[in-house]
């Protein structure tokens, strides 16, 4: 069973910067695509960006291309997503996943709020 720790959340003003983390435990981490989702109060949880176990393929929802940069390091077994340019549309909850087969686990969340 893994273990997912989030962190780095918080409040930031529109076009401001962000990154949040997350470390992954009690897995064979390089096995697994990582993921972030979000979930905004009243609507379905998206899918923002994506990161092959050995970090040479990264997907991005088209809402957060250019902005939005996700990343890996199988050493420290953590994933990062970087936020530049944020919007209040990018306020929500954000969720790690990691995925191997048919093995799928999550973190508990960690909130952006992006307001002024």
């Amino acid at each position: 069973q893994a273990q997912i720790v989030e962190s780095g959340g918080g409040l930031v003003q529109p076009g401001g910067s962000l990154r949040v983390s997350c470390v992954v435990s009690r897995v064979v981490f390089n096995r697994y695509l990582m993921s972030w989702y979000r979930q905004a109060p009243g609507k379905e949880r998206e899918l923002v960006a994506s990161i092959s176990s050995f970090g040479d393929r990264t997907e991005y929802a088209d809402s957060v291309k250019g902005r939005f940069t996700i990343s890996r390091d199988n050493v420290r077994n953590t994933v990062h997503l970087q936020m530049n340019s944020l919007k209040p549309e990018d306020t929500a909850v954000y969720l790690c996943n990691a995925k191997w087969n048919l093995l799928v686990y999550w973190g508990q969340g960690t909130q952006v709020t992006v307001s002024s």
